[in-house]
Parts: C-alpha cells; sequence; structure tokens
C-alpha cells in the first residue's frame, strides 16, 4: 500500500445539506418535487448527472444551453451557503485519518467530483494535507467510472492495485473497485456492500489501517 485517495463529501466533511438546499431551490423553481429521499439518488453523482436525474420529472425539455444555465445556478447558490464553512465543519476522525496516513509515509490524494473541492479544502484549512487533489472540470467521466481515481493514483505516480480508496456512496465504491483499488466504505455496510470494508465514520479509519498493513489484505503492506 502507497497512496490513499479520499472522497470530500461525507467523508472527510458533510456538504450534503448545502446540496440538498441548492438542488431543492432549483427542482421547485422548475415546479419539480424534491426531498431528502430523491435527494439520496444524487450522491457520488456530478453536477450535470444529478440535473440530469432532476429534470427527468420536469413538466417541459431543456436545451444544452439551458441545462447549463441551471447548473451554474445551483452551483452559485451552493457557493454562497458554504461561504461560511470553517475547520469546525470537520467530520470526526478526518484530520487524525490524514496525519495518520502522511505520518506512515502513504501518499494521500482527493477524488471528488465536486468542482468546489478546492473552495471547500481551504475553507477547513487543510489543503496542505494532500499530495494532489483531481480537478473534477478536468475529468471526462464521472463516478462510477473509475477515471477520477485512476487519475488520482497516476499524479500521485502509484499503481491503482497499491491505492486504497475511500468513499461514502455506491457510485464512489463502484468507481474505487473498477478502478482495481480496495475499497473503505464510510457508512452502511448493507448499502455500501461492494466495499471490502466498511467503517461507521473515519473514527476507525487507523485501526482498520492498521490492520491492514499488517495483514497485506490491501494487496501488499504499507510503505
Amino acid at each position: 500500500m502507497k497512496a490513499v485517495i479520499f472522497d470530500l463529501d461525507g467523508v472527510i466533511t458533510d456538504t450534503a445539506h448545502y446540496h440538498f438546499l441548492a438542488w431543492q431551490k432549483l427542482a421547485q423553481s422548475q415546479q419539480v418535487h424534491f426531498d431528502e429521499a430523491f435527494n439520496e439518488n444524487l450522491k457520488g453523482i456530478d453536477r450535470m448527472g444529478s440535473l440530469e436525474l432532476i429534470l427527468a420529472s420536469a413538466p417541459r425539455t431543456y436545451s444544452d444551453a439551458e441545462k447549463q444555465s441551471l447548473a451554474d445556478t445551483k452551483n452559485e447558490h451552493y457557493k454562497t451557503l458554504i461561504a461560511e464553512m470553517s475547520p469546525a465543519d470537520l467530520l470526526p476522525g478526518a484530520v487524525a485519518a490524514l496525519d495518520w496516513c502522511r505520518a506512515q509515509g502513504l501518499k494521500v490524494g482527493l477524488a471528488s467530483v465536486s468542482k468546489n473541492a478546492f473552495t471547500v479544502l481551504e475553507s477547513l484549512g487543510i489543503t496542505e494535507k494532500f499530495d494532489y487533489v483531481v480537478d473534477a472540470a478536468t475529468i471526462a467521466r464521472g463516478k462510477p467510472d473509475p477515471e477520477i481515481f485512476l487519475r488520482a493514483a497516476s499524479e500521485l505516480g502509484v499503481d491503482p492495485a497499491e491505492c486504497v480508496g475511500v468513499e461514502d456512496a455506491v457510485a464512489g465504491v463502484t468507481a474505487i473497485k473498477a478502478a482495481g483499488m480496495y475499497a473503505i466504505g464510510v457508512g452502511q455496510a448493507a448499502t455500501l456492500w461492494q466495499a471490502d470494508t466498511v467503517i461507521p465514520g473515519l473514527e476507525k479509519f487507523k485501526n482498520i489501517m492498521e490492520t491492514l498493513c499488517k495483514t497485506g489484505a490491501s494487496s501488499g503492506s504499507c510503505s
């Protein structure tokens, strides 16, 4: 094991509620019913993919230009909501997990489909804890396609088989496995059944990683 590649939303911080509020406002403006249950379908899906799911229930069709305008409107509202984020918004165990990886000599990457990932990392005060952050704007295919995880591994200079991916969404876990990496799911085992290991939160990350390092369950011992 030479690298750990993290997702952002739902793993390191929780911007899900901000996304929900922004998508809900947009959906309502287009006469589309949008609730928490619908929002679950958007986990791990990029902005345009999420918009397509929402507009599928709209009373009319949209041109590509209209879709782009709606996506931009949602993003502007979302950026307003996250402008006040701070280190207090880090999820429990997040900083400890990142620091543990660096202390072990493991490279640390971020593979988030959020085009606002750089802004969020800066607000959280943890940008320097990552060796490489994938720019979602340069990714052609979103999760569950493995492209974003493969890009992270390539830029970190590590073989995918020597990486551990950490995700909270089904699409993300699917992407990790398709990339040929060991997958740690954060959440419910019943939902993230495709993951190799599932933990409730990053508070348990160190324990799981130490076990993997000792047993070689992640295709080899730690660096």
